[in-house]
């Protein structure tokens, strides 16, 4: 597996697990003191970082820092969306269409040399 591929896989796994610390606790936790909630968020976040880091290391590789990030931004993102849909049951909006897009032209413009040189 080459290493964009192998770097954005590892982000995408990283980013469940990121997703679920950081607003999980909302649905199952809300009745618990906040305390508790950050334990329990910082064991998942334990997970998150122990593929967070390997993926960027591995995606340092072949991209720069800037392009590693926006790439984290595009996948949570796409992480988010369905969590935030399915799992929290908040309502789809246009907002999360016009987020994306954003991130979309932020991508283009990190990568566009490299979609350049592939041309």
């Amino acid at each position: 597996m080459n290493a964009y591929a192998l770097s954005a896989l590892m982000l995408c796994l990283s980013n469940l697990f990121m997703t679920f610390a950081w607003y999980g606790h909302l649905r199952n936790m809300a009745d618990r003191p906040w305390i508790i909630a950050a334990l329990a968020s910082w064991g998942i976040a334990l997970f998150e970082y122990l593929l967070q880091v390997p993926a960027n290391r591995i995606g340092h590789q072949v991209m720069n820092v800037g392009q590693l990030k926006i790439l984290q931004e595009v996948i949570t993102l796409t992480v988010f969306v369905p969590f935030s849909i399915l799992y929290l049951r908040e309502r789809l909006t246009l907002d999360y269409l016009w987020a994306g897009l954003c991130l979309c032209g932020a991508a283009f413009f990190m990568f566009r040399r490299d979609l350049a040189a592939w041309a």
